[in-house]
């Protein structure tokens, strides 16, 4: 960790929340231990932004709104949910990172910004909703579901029947310019959560929430592109992309080109939602500019992964 860099930190689900512990408490200690873990990139004196997942979080904060949904308390929608989620999240990790530092005696601060992602009505996720969100019903309450609240649903693998959101990509990303200034002077940035809150933007330039999910990867590598950064960091349950996985052959990725990773893609050597979209975010950040890298690999193989040592590491 020779050279100072701009590292853009993308938190997996797991990094907050582990199975059967949803309490607040719980995922905060989580969040302490992530911070642990990263707190030697920033002693290093690097400027890292992070952006993490909301997953479980925005899940637990709509079936909460779902549960009281009434005239007099009607749900939000679900970018309100997000942006809760946001918030929520931002405060574990920003108060994670103050203690961090004070026990440290570092003098570094760190803030989160609640993140507007752009995204536009022409993407094809709008015709094909597939991101399943909130509670479960039976056929009969989707229908209803649908007819009352103009959801979609869909039956989600023999569990029951889901709404379903747009995942598109993200454009851009609104408070890019003030998470550039603030990584620059030396803050941690907690933002862009949930790849952001999903928003419209009309011809005047105004902005409208939403409904629809933007996969965390791609709003970290289009974060990442904006504000110029060597690295992109992407932090997932397993050590380094694997190629047969679960196979006898079972191979992990190392230091390999762009082309290897896309023939890999092509091959369908990862599985959508779980590797897939952090192979494909990592190549579009590194389509952005030469003299970047991008990086899969466990938390608690930080430290080795930005030293070259450990996990998927790819190189424009």
């Amino acid at each position: 960790m020779n050279k100072k860099r701009t590292i853009v930190v993308a938190l997996g689900g797991n990094a907050l929340q582990r199975q059967g512990e949803a309490a607040s408490e719980q995922q905060q200690r989580v969040a302490d231990e992530t911070v642990r873990q990263l707190l030697p990139l920033i002693q290093a004196g690097h400027n890292v932004a992070i952006v993490h997942g909301n997953g479980p979080q925005v899940g637990n904060i709509v079936l909460h709104e779902e549960a009281i949904n009434t005239p007099d308390v009607p749900s939000l929608p679900l970018e309100d949910s997000g942006a809760m989620s946001q918030g929520l999240i931002g405060f574990w990790l920003q108060q994670a990172f103050h203690d961090a530092f004070m026990v440290n005696q570092m003098n570094n601060r760190a803030v989160s910004v609640i993140t507007q992602t752009i995204v536009s009505l022409s993407d094809p996720a709008f015709q094909n909703p597939t991101k399943p969100i909130g509670p479960f019903y039976s056929e009969d309450e989707a229908k209803t579901v649908a007819s009352e609240r103009g959801y979609t649903v869909k039956e989600d693998a023999g569990r029951g029947w889901r709404r379903v959101v747009p995942s598109p990509k993200p454009q851009t990303i609104v408070e890019a310019d003030v998470i550039k200034a603030l990584v620059h002077a030396g803050v941690t940035v907690v933002s862009t959560g949930g790849g952001g809150i999903p928003v419209l933007q009309d011809e005047t330039g105004q902005l409208k929430g939403v409904a629809a999910v933007i996969d965390k990867d791609f709003g970290a590598a289009k974060l990442a592109d904006l504000l110029d950064a060597d690295t992109l960091l992407i932090l997932t349950s397993v050590d380094a992309a694997k190629i047969n996985f679960g196979k006898s052959d079972e191979q992990s990725l190392g230091e390999v080109s762009i082309e290897e990773l896309q023939k890999h893609i092509d091959d369908g050597q990862f599985a959508p939602g779980s590797m897939l979209p952090k192979t494909q975010a990592a190549l579009s950040f590194l389509d952005g500019k030469s003299g970047r890298t991008a990086i899969i690999t466990s938390l608690d193989k930080t430290a080795e992964a930005i030293s070259g040592s450990a996990g998927t590491i790819v190189k424009s």
